[in-house]
C-alpha cells in the first residue's frame, strides 16, 4: 500500500518488454511442470447450478470508442467457444489463459479496449477482462479454490450502476497474468458461459446440488488524495459462508485492493481531502 503514495512510475519499453519476456517463459514452463489442469468439455451441462451471474456487454462510458466495445463482443464469443463446457474435475485446476490460447487477429481476434500503464488502448484481444471478472465472481460463490487471481491497478470508471464490490474483478494478460481455479471438492464442476443479446452470461455448475452460500462483502472502504495530486482507492473483501436454513459459518478473507484512480471522485464539498 505504501508505494501507492508515490507518484507513478513509467518504465522504459525495454524494461517493460524483458520483463513480458521472463514473466512469459516462466509461465510456459509452470503449464508444462505443473497440473493437472482442466481440458475435457462436455457436451451436456452437469444438472445442479452452483452460482450465475451476468454483466452487460455494452456500457456509456464517455470517451470510449463504441467500435471497441463492439469489437470486445467478438473477442468474448470467441473465447467463450473455449471455454463453454468446461470440466474442472477433483484435484484439477482451471487455468483462464492456458484454455483459451493466445487471442490474436488470425484467430479472429479485434483490438478492444486494454490498459496499458494507466491508459487506455486498443490492443488485439481487448475486453477479455469481463470474462476472467465474470468467472472469478462466480468462483468466490462456490467451493472452489482460487489459487491466482490478479487485481486491477486501476480504478478506470466511476461506480455508475456498479452491482458487485469494488475490487472484485480479476484483470488478465496473456500469458502471464492468469486466472486460476482448484477443485479441491469431491465432485465434478462444470464451466458454462455465453455471450447473449445485451449480457455475458455465465454459471459453475456440478453434480450434486449446493449445500452453502456465499455473500461477499466490503470492509475498510476508503478514497486518499495524494501528494502529487492523484488520488487511491483502498478496500478489504470477506466471504461470509451460510447454510441453506441460515446457520452461519462464519467469514474467510478474499483479498486486499489498492489502486490507483484514473478520475478524480466526487466530494460534497467540492474540496480534495487527504483522507475521504
Amino acid at each position: 500500500m505504501d508505494e501507492l503514495r508515490h507518484r507513478p512510475k513509467h518504465r522504459s519499453k525495454l524494461h517493460m518488454m524483458a520483463g513480458k519476456a521472463y514473466f512469459s517463459a516462466m509461465r510456459y514452463l509452470q503449464w508444462r511442470c505443473s497440473g493437472p489442469y482442466a481440458k475435457k468439455r462436455g457436451a451436456l451441462m452437469l444438472p445442479e447450478i452452483q452460482f450465475r451471474h451476468a454483466t452487460p456487454l455494452l456500457r456509456q462510458l464517455s470517451g470510449l470508442e463504441l467500435q471497441l466495445q463492439y469489437n470486445k463482443v467478438t473477442n468474448l464469443r470467441l473465447a467463450c467457444a473455449q471455454l463453454d463446457g468446461l470440466i474442472l474435475k477433483p484435484g484439477e485446476t482451471f487455468s483462464y489463459w492456458k484454455t483459451i490460447g493466445k487471442p490474436t487477429v488470425r484467430k479472429g481476434y479485434l483490438p478492444g479496449m486494454i490498459l496499458v500503464s494507466g491508459k487506455v488502448e486498443a490492443g488485439v484481444g481487448g475486453g477479455l477482462c469481463q470474462l476472467s471478472n465474470l468467472i472469478y465472481w462466480m468462483a468466490l460463490h462456490t467451493p472452489l479454490t482460487v489459487t491466482e487471481r490478479h487485481h486491477h491497478g486501476y480504478d478506470v470508471f466511476p461506480d455508475s450502476n456498479r452491482t458487485q464490490p469494488f475490487g472484485s474483478g480479476a484483470t488478465c494478460f496473456y500469458p502471464y497474468g492468469d486466472l486460476m481455479i482448484r477443485n479441491d471438492t469431491d465432485q465434478e464442476f462444470q464451466l458454462h458461459v455465453q455471450v447473449q443479446d445485451e449480457n455475458l452470461f455465465g454459471e459453475w455448475r456440478s453434480t450434486c446440488k449446493p449445500v452453502q452460500q456465499y455473500r461477499i462483502v466490503e470492509r475498510n472502504h476508503y478514497i486518499r488524495g495524494e501528494y502529487w495530486g492523484g488520488f487511491t482507492r483502498h478496500n478489504e473483501l470477506w466471504r461470509q459462508v451460510f447454510d441453506w436454513d441460515g446457520t452461519d459459518y462464519g467469514e474467510e478473507f478474499v483479498s486486499e485492493n489498492h489502486v490507483l484512480m484514473m478520475y478524480a471522485p466526487f466530494l460534497e464539498d467540492g474540496h480534495s481531502n487527504k483522507d475521504v
